[in-house]
Protein backbone atom coordinates (compact mmCIF):
# COMPACT_ATOMS: atom_id res chain seq x y z
CA UNK A 1 0.00 0.00 0.00
CA UNK A 2 1.51 3.16 -0.98
CA UNK A 3 -0.53 6.08 0.15
CA UNK A 4 0.92 9.28 -0.37
CA UNK A 5 -2.07 11.64 0.96
CA UNK A 6 -4.73 12.18 3.03
CA UNK A 7 -7.19 11.08 -0.02
CA UNK A 8 -5.88 7.89 -0.71
CA UNK A 9 -7.70 5.07 -0.23
CA UNK A 10 -8.40 1.73 1.30
CA UNK A 11 -11.18 -0.09 -0.79
CA UNK A 12 -13.91 -2.08 1.40
CA UNK A 13 -15.43 -5.30 0.21
CA UNK A 14 -18.10 -3.63 -1.47
CA UNK A 15 -16.28 -1.36 -3.67
CA UNK A 16 -16.71 1.81 -1.50
CA UNK A 17 -13.29 3.62 -0.90
CA UNK A 18 -12.61 4.85 2.46
CA UNK A 19 -9.64 7.50 3.18
CA UNK A 20 -6.54 6.27 4.91
CA UNK A 21 -6.24 8.05 7.89
CA UNK A 22 -9.51 8.84 9.88
CA UNK A 23 -9.84 12.07 12.00
CA UNK A 24 -10.97 10.58 15.77
CA UNK A 25 -13.08 12.67 18.11
CA UNK A 26 -13.40 10.38 21.20
CA UNK A 27 -13.46 12.52 24.12
CA UNK A 28 -13.69 15.93 22.35
CA UNK A 29 -16.52 18.00 24.11
CA UNK A 30 -19.50 18.67 22.52
CA UNK A 31 -19.55 22.19 22.02
CA UNK A 32 -16.60 24.42 20.54
CA UNK A 33 -13.77 22.26 21.39
CA UNK A 34 -15.26 19.51 19.00
CA UNK A 35 -16.54 21.84 16.46
CA UNK A 36 -13.12 23.61 16.10
CA UNK A 37 -11.39 20.68 15.56
CA UNK A 38 -13.35 18.82 12.93
CA UNK A 39 -13.57 22.19 11.06
CA UNK A 40 -10.12 22.49 11.48
CA UNK A 41 -9.15 19.22 10.83
CA UNK A 42 -11.49 19.33 7.27
CA UNK A 43 -9.66 22.73 6.28
CA UNK A 44 -6.74 20.98 6.88
CA UNK A 45 -7.23 17.92 4.48
CA UNK A 46 -8.68 15.31 6.65
CA UNK A 47 -11.75 13.59 4.64
CA UNK A 48 -12.68 11.36 6.80
CA UNK A 49 -14.68 11.87 10.03
CA UNK A 50 -15.06 9.35 12.83
CA UNK A 51 -17.73 9.96 15.97
CA UNK A 52 -20.03 7.93 17.72
CA UNK A 53 -23.35 8.36 19.77
CA UNK A 54 -21.67 7.25 22.97
CA UNK A 55 -19.01 10.22 22.39
CA UNK A 56 -22.00 12.36 22.43
CA UNK A 57 -20.40 15.02 20.24
CA UNK A 58 -22.42 14.23 17.00
CA UNK A 59 -24.55 17.56 16.80
CA UNK A 60 -20.89 19.83 17.01
CA UNK A 61 -19.24 17.33 14.29
CA UNK A 62 -21.95 17.29 12.60
CA UNK A 63 -22.81 21.11 12.56
CA UNK A 64 -18.84 21.54 11.47
CA UNK A 65 -18.75 19.03 8.36
CA UNK A 66 -22.38 20.89 7.27
CA UNK A 67 -20.57 24.38 8.17
CA UNK A 68 -16.80 23.01 5.72
CA UNK A 69 -19.73 21.83 3.21
CA UNK A 70 -21.06 25.17 2.36
CA UNK A 71 -17.99 27.42 2.83
CA UNK A 72 -15.96 25.15 0.59
CA UNK A 73 -17.19 23.68 -2.23
CA UNK A 74 -16.12 20.23 -1.19
CA UNK A 75 -18.83 17.75 -2.21
CA UNK A 76 -20.61 15.47 0.64
CA UNK A 77 -20.02 12.76 -0.95
CA UNK A 78 -15.69 13.45 -1.09
CA UNK A 79 -16.06 13.32 2.92
CA UNK A 80 -16.48 9.63 5.08
CA UNK A 81 -18.56 9.94 8.09
CA UNK A 82 -18.44 7.16 10.55
CA UNK A 83 -20.81 6.82 13.93
CA UNK A 84 -21.67 3.83 16.41
CA UNK A 85 -24.49 2.09 17.66
CA UNK A 86 -24.10 2.58 21.72
CA UNK A 87 -24.50 -0.23 23.77
CA UNK A 88 -28.15 0.22 25.21
CA UNK A 89 -29.17 0.54 21.34
CA UNK A 90 -28.54 -3.22 20.58
CA UNK A 91 -32.13 -4.56 19.03
CA UNK A 92 -33.64 -4.26 15.63
CA UNK A 93 -36.14 -1.32 16.75
CA UNK A 94 -33.98 0.24 18.97
CA UNK A 95 -31.20 -0.07 15.91
CA UNK A 96 -33.48 1.78 13.76
CA UNK A 97 -34.20 4.55 16.35
CA UNK A 98 -30.62 5.36 17.24
CA UNK A 99 -29.40 5.36 13.40
CA UNK A 100 -32.48 7.99 13.48
CA UNK A 101 -31.33 10.14 15.94
CA UNK A 102 -27.65 10.05 14.96
CA UNK A 103 -28.21 11.32 11.79
CA UNK A 104 -30.94 13.79 12.68
CA UNK A 105 -27.89 15.24 15.57
CA UNK A 106 -25.27 14.81 12.67
CA UNK A 107 -27.66 16.73 9.87
CA UNK A 108 -26.83 13.95 7.70
CA UNK A 109 -29.20 11.96 4.73
CA UNK A 110 -26.75 9.19 4.95
CA UNK A 111 -23.64 7.83 6.70
CA UNK A 112 -20.53 6.68 5.04
CA UNK A 113 -20.61 3.87 7.78
CA UNK A 114 -22.45 2.60 10.80
CA UNK A 115 -20.26 0.17 12.86
CA UNK A 116 -21.74 -1.47 16.37
CA UNK A 117 -19.52 0.31 18.81
CA UNK A 118 -19.16 -3.10 21.44
CA UNK A 119 -20.04 -6.70 20.96
CA UNK A 120 -20.99 -7.79 24.48
CA UNK A 121 -22.90 -4.85 26.45
CA UNK A 122 -23.56 -5.50 30.48
CA UNK A 123 -27.12 -4.49 29.17
CA UNK A 124 -27.69 -7.70 27.46
CA UNK A 125 -24.96 -9.89 28.43
CA UNK A 126 -27.08 -12.98 28.59
CA UNK A 127 -27.95 -12.55 24.86
CA UNK A 128 -25.75 -10.79 23.19
CA UNK A 129 -25.54 -12.68 19.98
CA UNK A 130 -29.59 -12.32 19.53
CA UNK A 131 -28.98 -8.79 20.06
CA UNK A 132 -25.72 -8.38 17.31
CA UNK A 133 -28.05 -10.10 14.60
CA UNK A 134 -31.23 -7.90 15.47
CA UNK A 135 -29.21 -4.67 15.07
CA UNK A 136 -27.16 -6.02 12.28
CA UNK A 137 -30.73 -6.77 10.26
CA UNK A 138 -31.78 -3.28 10.64
CA UNK A 139 -27.96 -2.22 9.54
CA UNK A 140 -28.50 -4.39 6.98
CA UNK A 141 -32.11 -2.78 5.90
CA UNK A 142 -30.18 0.79 6.11
CA UNK A 143 -27.45 -0.59 3.86
CA UNK A 144 -29.54 -1.45 1.50
CA UNK A 145 -31.98 1.91 1.44
CA UNK A 146 -28.51 3.85 0.70
CA UNK A 147 -28.66 5.09 4.01
CA UNK A 148 -25.37 3.49 5.12
CA UNK A 149 -22.85 3.08 2.02
CA UNK A 150 -20.92 0.32 4.79
CA UNK A 151 -21.49 -1.42 7.97
CA UNK A 152 -19.05 -2.68 10.57
CA UNK A 153 -18.37 -3.71 13.98
CA UNK A 154 -15.98 -2.63 16.61
CA UNK A 155 -14.16 -4.06 19.67
CA UNK A 156 -15.06 -7.53 18.25
CA UNK A 157 -12.98 -10.27 18.52
CA UNK A 158 -12.73 -13.40 16.48
CA UNK A 159 -15.75 -15.63 18.74
CA UNK A 160 -18.05 -12.07 18.20
CA UNK A 161 -17.50 -11.89 14.63
CA UNK A 162 -17.81 -15.91 13.97
CA UNK A 163 -20.95 -15.34 16.04
CA UNK A 164 -22.69 -12.33 13.87
CA UNK A 165 -21.45 -14.24 10.60
CA UNK A 166 -24.13 -17.26 11.68
CA UNK A 167 -26.76 -14.71 10.84
CA UNK A 168 -25.56 -12.08 8.54
CA UNK A 169 -26.38 -12.11 4.77
CA UNK A 170 -23.89 -9.04 4.39
CA UNK A 171 -20.70 -9.35 6.20
CA UNK A 172 -18.99 -6.58 8.32
CA UNK A 173 -16.37 -4.20 5.93
CA UNK A 174 -15.05 -2.55 8.95
CA UNK A 175 -13.51 -3.68 12.33
CA UNK A 176 -12.33 -0.65 14.51
CA UNK A 177 -10.08 -2.03 17.39
CA UNK A 178 -7.38 -0.36 19.35
CA UNK A 179 -3.89 -0.70 17.92
CA UNK A 180 -0.70 1.48 19.18
CA UNK A 181 2.32 0.79 19.86
CA UNK A 182 3.07 -2.65 22.08
CA UNK A 183 -0.41 -3.68 21.56
CA UNK A 184 -0.62 -4.13 17.74
CA UNK A 185 -3.40 -6.81 18.08
CA UNK A 186 -2.09 -9.47 15.79
CA UNK A 187 -4.28 -12.04 15.67
CA UNK A 188 -7.36 -10.56 15.67
CA UNK A 189 -5.87 -8.03 12.67
CA UNK A 190 -5.02 -11.17 10.57
CA UNK A 191 -8.41 -12.57 11.12
CA UNK A 192 -10.31 -9.83 10.16
CA UNK A 193 -8.14 -9.03 7.36
CA UNK A 194 -9.01 -12.75 5.91
CA UNK A 195 -12.36 -12.02 6.37
CA UNK A 196 -12.10 -9.01 3.99
CA UNK A 197 -12.28 -6.40 6.07
CA UNK A 198 -10.50 -3.14 6.69
CA UNK A 199 -8.96 -2.72 9.53
CA UNK A 200 -9.49 0.82 11.72
CA UNK A 201 -6.97 1.31 14.42
CA UNK A 202 -8.19 4.03 17.52
CA UNK A 203 -6.16 5.43 19.98
CA UNK A 204 -3.47 4.81 17.46
CA UNK A 205 -0.90 6.93 20.14
CA UNK A 206 -1.98 5.05 23.06
CA UNK A 207 -1.67 7.56 25.91
CA UNK A 208 0.75 10.50 26.77
CA UNK A 209 3.00 7.74 28.16
CA UNK A 210 4.43 7.10 24.94
CA UNK A 211 6.12 10.63 24.80
CA UNK A 212 8.28 9.60 27.69
CA UNK A 213 9.19 6.42 26.05
CA UNK A 214 13.19 6.19 25.56
CA UNK A 215 12.79 3.71 21.96
CA UNK A 216 9.83 6.42 20.70
CA UNK A 217 12.16 9.31 21.69
CA UNK A 218 15.26 7.72 19.90
CA UNK A 219 13.06 6.72 16.78
CA UNK A 220 12.13 10.10 16.56
CA UNK A 221 15.41 11.64 16.48
CA UNK A 222 16.50 8.98 13.85
CA UNK A 223 13.64 10.09 11.15
CA UNK A 224 13.00 13.36 12.35
CA UNK A 225 9.94 13.11 12.99
CA UNK A 226 7.41 13.29 16.00
CA UNK A 227 6.82 10.49 18.11
CA UNK A 228 3.23 10.94 17.28
CA UNK A 229 3.85 11.41 13.02
CA UNK A 230 5.77 7.77 14.24
CA UNK A 231 2.79 5.87 15.51
CA UNK A 232 0.47 7.35 12.77
CA UNK A 233 3.32 6.34 9.97
CA UNK A 234 3.17 2.71 11.84
CA UNK A 235 -0.39 2.13 12.00
CA UNK A 236 -0.37 2.93 8.03
CA UNK A 237 2.48 0.48 6.99
CA UNK A 238 0.97 -2.56 9.26
CA UNK A 239 -2.35 -2.10 7.02
CA UNK A 240 -4.64 -0.62 9.47
CA UNK A 241 -6.26 2.50 9.08
CA UNK A 242 -5.23 5.09 11.74
CA UNK A 243 -7.57 7.61 13.57
CA UNK A 244 -5.65 10.01 15.74
CA UNK A 245 -7.19 12.48 17.61
CA UNK A 246 -6.28 16.34 18.65
CA UNK A 247 -7.99 19.51 19.87
CA UNK A 248 -5.06 21.58 18.67
CA UNK A 249 -4.41 22.61 14.99
CA UNK A 250 -0.77 21.80 15.06
CA UNK A 251 -1.08 18.82 16.28
CA UNK A 252 -4.00 17.79 13.48
CA UNK A 253 -2.03 19.10 10.82
CA UNK A 254 1.38 17.77 12.17
CA UNK A 255 -0.45 14.05 12.73
CA UNK A 256 -1.46 13.75 8.65
CA UNK A 257 2.01 14.71 7.78
CA UNK A 258 3.60 10.87 7.48
CA UNK A 259 3.34 10.53 3.68
CA UNK A 260 7.42 11.62 2.93
CA UNK A 261 9.17 8.77 4.95
CA UNK A 262 9.20 4.91 5.92
CA UNK A 263 9.86 2.80 9.05
CA UNK A 264 12.24 -0.12 8.80
CA UNK A 265 11.37 -3.17 9.55
CA UNK A 266 12.82 -3.49 12.48
CA UNK A 267 11.66 -0.54 14.14
CA UNK A 268 8.35 -1.42 13.24
CA UNK A 269 8.76 -4.41 14.98
CA UNK A 270 10.62 -2.80 17.80
CA UNK A 271 6.97 -0.48 18.32
CA UNK A 272 4.94 -3.05 18.04
CA UNK A 273 6.69 -4.88 20.81
CA UNK A 274 7.52 -2.22 22.97
CA UNK A 275 6.05 -3.24 26.54
CA UNK A 276 7.00 -0.12 28.84
CA UNK A 277 4.84 2.49 27.89
CA UNK A 278 2.11 1.79 30.84
CA UNK A 279 -0.80 1.92 28.21
CA UNK A 280 -4.10 0.58 29.57
CA UNK A 281 -4.15 -3.45 28.39
CA UNK A 282 -7.20 -3.96 25.64
CA UNK A 283 -10.22 -4.21 27.52
CA UNK A 284 -12.08 -7.54 26.88
CA UNK A 285 -15.52 -6.89 25.44
CA UNK A 286 -17.01 -9.83 27.63
CA UNK A 287 -15.99 -8.00 30.46
CA UNK A 288 -16.36 -4.13 29.71
CA UNK A 289 -18.55 -2.60 32.92
CA UNK A 290 -20.97 -0.93 30.60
Amino acid sequence: MNFKSLTDTFTLENGVKIPCIGFGTWQSADGEEAYNAVLSALKNGYRHIDTAAAYENEESVGKAINDFLKESGVKREELFITTKLWNDDHGYDSTKKALETSLKKLNLDYLDLYLIHWPNPLKFRDCWEEKNAESWKAMEEAYKKGILKSIGVSNFCERHLNALYKTAEIRPMVNQIKVCPGQPQTDIVKFSKENKMVVEGYSPLGTGKIFLSEEMQNLSKKYNRSIAQICVRWSLERGVLPLPKSVHEERIVENSRIFDFELESSDSELIAGLTNLEIRPNRNPDEAPF
